[in-house]
């Protein structure tokens, strides 16, 4: 395990949480440093340093800044192995376990953002994710056969999934399938998700006070 000079950016209830969770799973230890982006400290010349898009969430460790979700996510796994949340190199699933992650990040976010903000989405011949059906029924079709992306165990990228998973049903944006809602019950219900979850209200209900404040306050 190496764990020195883990630090942690997250802002609570957004899609660090998720990667937060992750640490949960794996047990890890690190400092957390809370952003509040209700205040707009992610557009700050502080924060700014760190992700110069000001997006949540950021991972620094050993004096090397790593951004980008499915990064964190494939870094944390590798970096603690005891947890057995990442297959390892020779594994035979460490090919579909790197598919699904990278599948996020390349196919199934443009979809979501495609879809909320109600644009048309490219043709088939350049889009990324050919269509919103044929996206979502390559992730969905493993899930139907079995409780997790790789099989009878969970990873890395199950904690990934299953919280987008959750916020697309939350919002309407996918379809109420029972292969979709039972997955987001079995990874959403976990002490880890639920954990995060409850202290993200408390951190969040803190921020809306700082925020309101800052907004009160005379130029």
């Amino acid at each position: 395990m190496s764990s020195d000079n883990l630090t942690f950016y997250h802002a609570p209830q957004s899609r660090s949480s998720v990667s937060l969770t992750l640490l949960e799973e794996l047990q890890a230890p690190f400092e957390l440093k809370l952003i509040n982006i209700k205040a707009g400290e992610q557009r700050q010349p502080d924060y700014l340093a760190i992700n110069p898009l000001g997006k949540v969430p950021a991972l620094a460790h050993k004096s090397k800044i790593i951004t980008e979700q499915v990064a964190i996510f494939l870094y944390l796994a590798d970096l603690f192995p005891e947890a057995k949340l990442a297959p390892a190199l020779t594994d035979p699933t460490r090919g579909e376990y790197l598919r699904w992650m990278v599948y996020y990040a390349a196919c199934y976010e443009p979809a979501m953002v495609d879809k909320f903000m109600k644009r048309e989405p490219a043709p088939q011949s350049v889009s990324v994710y050919c269509d919103e059906y044929s996206m979502l029924e390559t992730i969905l079709t493993p899930l139907r056969n079995r409780p997790y992306l790789l099989g009878d165990e969970l990873s890395a990228a199950d904690i990934l999934w299953g919280s987008s998973f959750a916020w697309g049903l939350m919002f309407d944006m996918l379809p109420q399938l029972p292969v979709l809602t039972g997955y987001v019950d079995r990874i959403c219900n976990r002490v880890s998700a639920l954990k995060v979850q409850k202290q993200d209200e408390i951190w969040a209900a803190e921020h809306q006070v700082l925020a309101d404040k800052q907004q009160t306050q005379p130029a």
